[in-house]
């Protein structure tokens, strides 16, 4: 029997998530990628397959705040600039993907430090 390879399931379920989740102009894709030790966000136009925002946990503008909390704090901090950013640029609303994580812990904390910013989905 194959051992359980865990980046190859979380592949599978994004590929599964991204089935369904789609970004367009009127609506961009926000994007999570959860590595070890940093957080990403992105807002992605699909259709034309240009980002909009970014934000992360290695961004220079954000890192000197972000080296003494934990990393849910992180995750908060990265969405409220994501929502910042995001909303600079033009959007308001989104659709969320969650990248073939859980919707739990850093996911989460980051996906509600966005709506707490004003970003809608």
């Amino acid at each position: 029997m194959a051992k359980f390879n865990r980046a190859l399931a979380r592949d599978r379920r994004h590929a599964r998530v991204r089935k369904k989740v789609h970004g367009t102009a009127a609506r961009p894709r926000l994007n999570v990628y959860r590595s070890l030790e940093h957080i990403y966000a992105q807002v992605i136009d699909d259709e034309s397959g240009v980002t909009l925002a970014s934000a992360s946990t290695v961004d220079s503008a954000l890192r000197a705040d972000l080296a003494s909390l934990a990393k849910t704090e992180q995750a908060k901090a990265v969405g409220k600039a994501i929502a910042d950013r995001a909303k600079a640029a033009g959007v308001e609303t989104v659709v969320f993907d969650r990248g073939g994580y859980p919707y739990h812990g850093r996911v989460k904390a980051l996906a509600d430090a966005s709506r707490e910013g004003g970003l809608v989905f």
